[in-house]
């Protein structure tokens, strides 16, 4: 069974569409979701957000901050950053958060 995804950015839906599995850049390292994982909600740092399509193949973005939720196989990713490349610059967001929870 495939996963329903949906990556958000502030400007626009930048994938919806099935995925066997994911790995994510939770703020505390890498996270995999296959179908049938348990609920989850997790905030993102920054890094590479990896799709591998269910008939072959891949997508992947680079993420910055946000929140990424798994939900009965669907799986909802909000991030204040995506595209195909890297940021220049890390959101505020991603930086803050996480020097907060550290301390």
């Amino acid at each position: 069974m495939a996963l329903d995804v949906r990556v958000v950015s502030p400007d626009r839906v930048v994938f919806e569409g099935e995925a066997s599995s994911i790995v994510a850049p939770a703020w505390d390292g890498r996270l995999g979701i296959l179908s049938g994982h348990a609920p989850l909600v997790t905030l993102l740092g920054a890094g590479e957000l990896n799709l591998d399509r269910p008939g072959g193949g891949s997508d992947s973005f680079h993420v910055a901050a946000g929140v990424l939720k798994v939900e009965r196989d669907v799986v909802t990713v909000l991030t204040e950053y995506a595209a195909d490349v890297p940021p220049e610059e890390i959101p505020a967001a991603a930086i803050v958060f996480a020097e907060d929870v550290v301390e």
